[in-house]
């Protein structure tokens, strides 16, 4: 992959390359690594990066125990709950249709160089993920966080779907291997609200303005879609901090 990705961060505001260097800070020595990473449902960079970061782990030493956890960040909170029309909410917060079109190649380039099709021809809604947030706090109760996230991902930049409605998320839900029953009870009521809330302002509260952004045995190390070679020398250092 070229150097394109190699710090891209979605904010509120847009979704671009950084070139500044990530900022880094040193992790408790350790033959186990916490992660967590700091998303958003329709955050593309965070998609790729999730590619990267997999093929990271690939590469570290045999026997290192690695613990995962994904953490809400909203993009656009203040989106209407029913989300707004893509088409016309792109073309208001990037001038015109045709330069969100062109932000949507730079990505899309990205993500084919990481092995994903993203299909934005196919998106019609720019969603509120605070339910998809949810869903990702309940699949983490569940044992399968990971599953959730990346049928997340692949339902908005591949399918093209509404992850802001909740009959979307259930089905994904369910497919993800957390029962129906569970799922349709669980958006019905309110739990996971205080709890996603409560992580999401600890985000912003802790300088954290653009996604994906790692956190590595409680320190935040970068952020960005660095190159999985790049993430891997962060894994790296942190075990020998």
């Amino acid at each position: 992959m070229n150097d394109m990705a190699d710090g891209a961060v979605c904010g509120p505001t847009s979704c671009d390359a950084e070139t500044g260097a990530p900022r880094v800070l040193a992790a408790k020595q350790s033959a186990s690594l916490k992660v967590e990473i700091v998303s958003d449902a329709i955050c593309p960079w965070c998609y790729v990066a999730k590619r990267h970061f997999e093929s990271a782990l690939t590469q570290l030493p045999q026997g290192v125990k690695v613990s995962v956890h994904w953490l809400p960040f909203e993009l656009n909170p203040d989106m209407p709950v029913g989300g707004k029309d893509r088409r016309a909410y792109r073309s208001a917060k990037f001038s015109s249709w045709e330069n969100s079109q062109k932000l949507d190649a730079v990505v899309a380039t990205a993500g084919a160089q990481a092995g994903l099709r993203m299909r934005h021809d196919l998106m019609q809604r720019t969603p509120n993920t605070f339910n998809a947030h949810r869903l990702i706090w309940l699949a983490g109760q569940e044992g399968v966080q990971d599953t959730i996230v990346e049928a997340l991902f692949r339902a908005y930049f591949v399918e093209g779907r509404d992850v802001g409605n909740v009959d979307v998320l259930i089905d994904i839900a369910s497919r993800g291997g957390i029962a129906h029953d569970r799922v349709q009870a669980f958006f019905a009521g309110h739990e996971g609200v205080a709890e996603v809330s409560k992580a999401a302002r600890s985000a912003s509260q802790s300088g954290i303005s653009g996604v994906p952004t790692f956190i590595i045995n409680g320190q935040p190390a970068f952020s960005g879609a660095l190159r999985a070679e790049a993430m891997l020398t962060h894994l790296l250092g942190a075990l020998a901090a």
